[in-house]
């Protein structure tokens, strides 16, 4: 199941909320009763690290000037290295999109934005929450991770659709290759951290943004921020958007509201109460299928899901964080948290166009609901002194959490039609069995981890990590008790790494790491994915990091080898039974460019090149066993590359323009048939009319590009990227 995004029919959900979300009031939510618990969301690196910033007033929140850099290598980071490591300081690939840059480039998706970094490519779907990734040969929310402040996210039965704006983001840090020793399982290919703006010390400073754009788009936006008085700051953040989406009924609305509190009690203890709510109505669209194997510009804009299909999404997530540095030496931090998600979908999701009857058939009649509370505590305490007379940095910490979960659908989806697919008549959602709850689960993880950094000069260190987590599910089947099942995986990762450092402009590094992925989605584990054990995964990555002189900018490169084992195969001797002994793996090169190539124009580029294989894998095809062995794992493009112009060509005016690409995907694991490549085309102006205002036109897929972000039903139905379209926003401060 790491291989991609898990089908729509393994989805979970939860109740239908009939209120349009025009008319959502959102309250913020901030209560007190929560404790303590995480690393990320009051980490203030630099007063972590640096003793001489204590003294008699309270410690400044760090404001952080605007900037347009993928490669901020010199500026602590906690999504590689808890330890508040620089990225030169950090033997893994790290890189951090800022907020800045990410509005500037008009990108209001976290998807869209994190498809910029280097190597990291989507396939979303509104099966999975329209927000999986796909990072160094690995697909899916069982591979590529996604985390909120630090924290992670549970996929359920492979679906997270929260954080989705980017509106309030303050920056994505973005590590690639195994992390599952920093977050548990499920990141073999990578972990992506969204980390929200936060309070800020200073006079209080408002912004408001208006956008408009084709197919009536519209974009309405909030953010405030500052002191209360010497001891309180705040942060609010509100965004709502809206569409009518180029495809038949194509509507689309969000609605994110954030807001966070601040208490310095004193220099050394500081206090966080954060809420961040989420309310979606995606598209009702699962793309189109494809027409003697093509996109057809008949049907290219027609949406063949029900006229009553219905997609919702709700998420809720509250924390209170801590930071208490009793001395100069010891930090300690903690953040408790819950959060809250419901979700529901009622489509038909596979649409098969038949050539002989020039007809559509419609299946998967699909209703289902998902409805789940995620409650957790992070803490650690790191520590700084002279081992054997070498400085030495090491922290140690526990991660607690409960996930319950329940499934709710209407299986076993009886649903069909064939319809006209030019004189299209949408019809109406029937199901012949009910819509009631099925399962649930309750998932209880809890886990040990501990970093160190070891210098020996000032050129060389070595840093190495450890983790230990346990992990049980409860199942109930609420239709047949004999199916209930519990099951305990406990399992350790690991990570050792070297830095050389010639001097403070450049490191070279090299790594070892040992991670683990599950079989679908953890805290949905199913009756037949209960009988193995988790997939697990070793790396190794070397690189070398380089920043320029005089802001000039910086780049970096790697190569890697991961190797994945423990995949479901078919046995050789009976091919009706499963082993868990498949293998497959991957081996790549990566770089990153951010160049000043005069002082008024900047370059940012990168490119990922990279071989995916099925190593020992065997499927079961028309009663027969084929060895898929030298196959490239379907879903994962081998290729993907980013350019980014900007340029200042007067002193009040700015031009970007930025290129896409994304290689060929296989369709299955036959390597059948492959989806070509695409690439997109985008551009932007901007006016900074005054000190207050700020106008901006983009233009996306230039060249009006058709071509699909994800695919589904072998390869037959698309789901397409958004045509040439334009938006004019302003942003005002005051």
């Amino acid at each position: 199941m790491g291989l991609q995004a898990s089908p729509a029919r393994d989805r979970t959900g939860a109740p239908r909320q009939g209120a349009r979300l025009s008319g959502l009031s959102l309250g913020l939510r901030l209560g007190l009763g929560l404790a303590f618990g995480s690393t990320g969301a009051l980490a203030q690196p630099a007063e972590a690290t640096d003793p001489d910033r204590h003294n008699n007033s309270l410690a400044p929140v760090q404001v952080e000037a605007s900037r347009h850099t993928p490669l901020a290598i010199d500026e602590p980071s906690q999504t590689a290295s808890r330890l508040g490591l620089t990225p030169l300081e950090t033997p893994a690939s790290i890189e951090v999109l800022t907020g800045d840059t990410i509005r500037a480039r008009g990108d209001v998706s976290v998807v869209e934005a994190v498809t910029r970094a280097t190597g990291i490519t989507g396939s979303p779907g509104p099966g999975n929450g329209g927000s999986a990734l796909a990072a160094r040969g690995f697909t899916g929310h069982g591979s590529v991770m996604q985390l909120f402040d630090g924290t992670r996210l549970y996929a359920g039965a492979g679906t997270v659709t929260f954080p989705f704006d980017t509106w309030s983001v303050d920056r994505i840090e973005v590590l690639r290759g195994a992390a599952s020793v920093m977050f548990g399982e499920g990141a073999i290919g990578g972990a992506v951290n969204v980390v929200p703006r936060k309070p800020t010390r200073g006079a209080i400073q408002n912004e408001a943004l208006v956008t408009v754009g084709s197919d009536a788009t519209r974009q309405l936006a909030f953010g405030s921020g500052g002191a209360i008085n010497d001891r309180l700051s705040y942060r609010l953040d509100i965004s709502h958007r809206k569409t009518d989406g180029f495809m038949v009924r194509g509507e689309a609305e969000s609605l994110a509201v954030g807001g966070a509190v601040r208490l310095d009690v004193s220099p050394r203890l500081q206090f966080t109460l954060s809420h961040d709510e989420g309310r979606q109505a995606p598209q009702r669209y699962f793309g189109v299928p494809l027409i003697n194997g093509r996109v057809s510009s008949l049907n290219r804009e027609q949406n063949y899901n029900l006229d009553d299909a219905e997609i919702k999404y709700r998420d809720r997530w509250t924390r209170l964080d801590a930071q208490w540095t009793p001395t100069d030496a010891v930090t300690v931090r903690s953040q408790l948290y819950r959060l809250d998600s419901k979700r529901h979908w009622r489509n038909s999701e596979t649409y098969s166009y038949n050539a002989a009857t020039r007809r559509v058939t419609r299946g998967d009649y699909l209703e289902i609901g998902h409805d789940q509370e995620q409650i957790g505590n992070r803490t650690d305490a790191t520590f700084r002194h002279s081992l054997f007379g070498l400085k030495n940095q090491v922290l140690v910490g526990f991660d607690a959490n409960r996930i319950d979960f329940l499934h709710t659908n209407d299986s076993p989806y009886g649903g069909r039609s064939v319809v006209d697919p030019f004189v299209f008549n949408p019809g109406v959602y029937t199901s012949p069995v009910a819509y009631t709850p099925r399962y649930t689960t309750q998932t209880s993880t809890y886990a040990f981890f501990a970093e160190n950094k070891l210098a020996f000069n000032a050129q060389w260190s070595v840093v190495g990590s450890l983790r230990w987590d346990h992990a049980k599910i409860a199942r109930a089947d609420l239709l047949n008790a004999a199916n209930n099942f519990q099951k305990t995986f406990v399992y350790g990762t690991g990570r050792l790494g070297v830095v050389y450092a010639p001097d403070a402009s450049q490191s070279f590094y090299a790594q070892v790491a040992r991670a683990a992925d599950p079989l679908g989605s953890l805290a949905t584990t199913t009756v037949a994915q209960a009988a193995f054990e988790l997939s697990t995964g070793k790396q190794v990555e070397i690189g070398y990091k380089r920043q320029l002189a005089e802001g000039r900018g910086a780049w970096t490169v790697a190569a890697y080898r991961i190797e994945k084992s423990k995949l479901l195969s078919r046995d050789a001797n009976d091919p009706t039974v499963s082993q868990q002994v498949g293998r497959q793996s991957s081996e790549g090169i990566e770089a990153t460019l951010d160049l000043a190539l005069s002082s008024t124009l900047r370059l940012e580029a990168n490119v990922a090149k990279l071989r995916a294989r099925y190593d020992d894998f065997n499927e079961l095809v028309g009663g027969r066993l084929v060895s898929r062995n030298g196959n490239t794992p379907f879903g994962v493009p081998e290729e993907a590359a980013n350019l980014w112009l900007h340029w200042r060509f007067l002193p009040q005016w700015e031009a970007e323009f930025g290129v896409r690409y994304v290689g060929p995907r296989q369709v299955d694991a036959a390597n059948s048939r492959r989806i070509g490549s695409y690439t997109v085309a985008d551009a932007g102006l901007s006016w900074q009319a005054n000190p207050s205002l700020k106008l901006a036109f983009r233009a996306y897929n230039l060249a009006n590009r058709i071509y699909p972000v994800s695919f589904s039903n072998s390869g037959n139905q698309w789901l397409l990227g958004r045509p040439r379209s334009v938006e004019l926003s302003a942003l005002v401060s005051f």
